[in-house]
């Protein structure tokens, strides 16, 4: 079940058949996708789907085998300044220059997307508020927590208020007030015109947070979609329901139920 998104002169992110090989291994095939600015888009697959793969297409770190990835209308592969100008991104893992401080780091980003010196410096004063990191701001980056480093990472990919922000598991190893703050942080991103595009294995953060989910399964998107348009093909339920049927899971929940 593949649903169908109405077309758009904006979007703000937008796969054209990506495809990724690694010798015989097709590890995505022909994926396409769109983002709009103003919508968060949850992306769910299970493990080896292809996500952090499409991903990293999506933001340049990957050249793929076939297909265009576009931000803001910009090729990433034939236009990578304009495009990687538009966007925002968190690893999986935090990965962070561990010898600068929080405020060295946050410069060095905004230098890096020529923010205005002005205007740098207020932002990465009112970052460091919003995930309370204000009295850790002078201590080198790799005496942070895990928990520290992903909102550190956060921080940084927000530095230049990028139209398209992409996150690969970003509640991982984030305590519960953290991440609610970023659930909440990232609605109020997208209310401001910005598309937010995000994969997670919480199907409950993602039936409650995102306006359409992709679901992509072996490589191949299988539903994009409302929560309504995912349940008009068929199958009811919870997001957690509808992925486990789309992606061959629930004989695998019904033995679960049943030996526990």
């Amino acid at each position: 079940m593949t649903l169908t998104t109405t077309a758009s002169d904006t979007w703000a992110i937008e796969a054209l058949g990506l495809r990724k090989t690694y010798g015989p291994l097709e590890a995505v095939k022909g994926v396409n996708l769109q983002v709009r600015g103003g919508e968060i888009m949850g992306f769910l697959g299970p493990n080896g789907a292809g996500k952090t793969t499409t991903i990293k297409m999506l933001t340049g770190l990957l050249t793929p085998t076939a297909g265009t990835a576009r931000i803001c209308g910009y090729n990433i592969q034939a236009q990578p300044i304009q495009a990687k100008s538009c966007i925002g991104y968190v690893p999986d893992t935090p990965n962070l220059y561990g010898k600068l401080n929080a405020w060295e780091f946050l410069r060095f980003m905004g230098r890096l997307y020529r923010v205005p010196a002005a205007l740098l410096e207020a932002r990465a004063a009112e970052l460091l508020k919003l995930f309370d990191l204000e009295e850790a701001a002078g201590d080198l980056l790799e005496g942070y927590s895990h928990g520290m480093q992903q909102k550190m990472v956060l921080a940084g990919a927000l530095i230049h208020n990028p139209q398209a922000l992409f996150l690969d598991e970003p509640t991982v190893g984030l305590d519960p007030k953290s991440a609610r703050l970023i659930k909440a942080l990232l609605r109020q991103i997208a209310d401001r015109g910005n598309a937010v595009f995000f994969s997670t294995h919480i199907l409950e953060i993602a039936e409650r947070m995102c306006d359409r989910v992709a679901i992509i399964n072996k490589g191949e998107i299988i539903a994009v979609g409302t929560m309504q348009e995912l349940r008009a093909g068929g199958v009811s339920g919870s997001l957690e329901d509808i992925f486990l049927s789309l992606t061959g899971g629930a004989d695998y929940a019904e033995l679960t139920e049943l030996l526990s």
